[in-house]
């Protein structure tokens, strides 16, 4: 099974990168069979995306990262959090992929920020924006803001929303691209 995580991080090292990566390697403990991890950095694509708004074509990098969403049979989506919302970039990137792209698609949904006072942006941004493309998201987003690094409650909760997304990879490898799966199907993998 193929996982992509998408990162809209700005710095190096990036607390957001590093959510990321936790979320990844939890969905590959926990994953019934071998996951294969690609990452996208989006501030690499930062300006292929821009082009991509201005003259309607992908850049080399930006189509391969393209690709790799659409391919994907899981997603990890983390942004930092600007504005109580994500990134203009984060948002940027899912604007121009394919209106199909995301339908059916299971995904994990992150964000990375300085207060917890910005932990509603999964339940008020994110989950509203995937909704809407269709991806099926899981139920536990993780939201980790400085505080929660090292602290506790922030482990368990990397752990019970990659098992989420680690029972619904499968049902999209058994489905037709893009996979769409029933609700009830959805649940009972939960369980």
């Amino acid at each position: 099974m193929k996982l992509v995580v998408v990162s809209a991080g700005l710095s190096v090292p990036s607390s957001t990168r590093l959510l990321g990566d936790r979320l990844a390697a939890a969905v590959e403990r926990q994953a019934s069979a071998g996951v294969e991890v690609q990452v996208v950095e989006l501030r690499e694509l930062a300006v292929e995306i821009a082009h991509n708004f201005t003259n309607g074509f992908a850049g080399r990098a930006l189509a391969a990262a393209q690709e790799a969403v659409s391919g994907a049979d899981g997603l990890i989506v983390v942004t930092p959090v600007f504005s109580a919302s994500y990134s203009g970039l984060f948002k940027s990137f899912f604007d121009v992929l394919d209106k199909e792209a995301l339908a059916g698609k299971p995904v994990l949904i992150a964000a990375t920020g300085g207060t917890g006072r910005h932990s509603l942006v999964l339940e008020h941004a994110l989950r509203p924006l995937f909704a809407y493309l269709r991806a099926v998201v899981v139920p536990t987003g993780v939201y980790a803001a400085s505080e929660d690094w090292g602290a506790e409650g922030l482990a368990e909760r990397i752990e019970r929303a990659a098992g989420e997304l680690a029972a619904l990879m499968p049902l999209a490898v058994r489905g037709a691209a893009p996979a769409v799966v029933p609700f009830a199907e959805q649940l009972a993998a939960l369980r």
